[in-house]
């Protein structure tokens, strides 16, 4: 592409308003283009239709389409997707303390406990100490035979 061609096309891009790379000068008449050599040349070439303006490339919607089509599809977090055990350890525990403070806190209520063997007995279930409920109800009452034992001896 010679130098003159060069200024035609900024000249152009200048009186259309667009950018340099939207400028079509048609081939067949080059050699005008080459000729013109003011603004008004170019004009006139313009009014011709040797020069005019190309549409505005859009940009590709493929990247929009994949993310979309993720979309209506769903979020893809199924158990196809997933890795791992079906249940996972922390559920797991999740799901045992939270059965265990039901029962500390039933325990509590109907007086089975006072409050200081409550606090305590929360506090190991928070450490892991008992591996069920039924350990636990065990356990509460292993203390309870070993208190109702302490008071019969120091009575007796």
């Amino acid at each position: 592409m010679s130098a003159f061609i060069r200024t035609v096309r900024r000249l152009a891009a200048d009186l259309l308003k667009v950018g340099e790379s939207r400028v079509w000068i048609d081939p067949d008449h080059l050699d005008k283009a080459e000729a013109a050599i003011t603004r008004e040349d170019v004009r006139r070439l313009i009014k011709e239709g040797v020069i005019r303006k190309e549409p505005p490339s859009t940009p590709s919607r493929g990247r929009w389409r994949v993310r979309h089509e993720q979309r209506k599809k769903g979020r893809r977090r199924g158990p196809g997707r997933r890795k791992g055990p079906r249940i996972s350890e922390k559920e797991l525990w999740i799901a045992r303390v939270r059965a265990q403070r039901r029962f500390l806190k039933l325990a509590k209520e109907r007086g089975l406990i006072d409050a200081k063997t409550y606090r305590r007995l929360r506090s190991l279930v928070k450490g892991g100490a008992f591996k069920s409920v039924s350990q636990l109800k065990e356990h509460v009452k292993s203390m309870a035979s070993q208190k109702l034992e302490g008071q019969g001896g120091a009575s007796g």
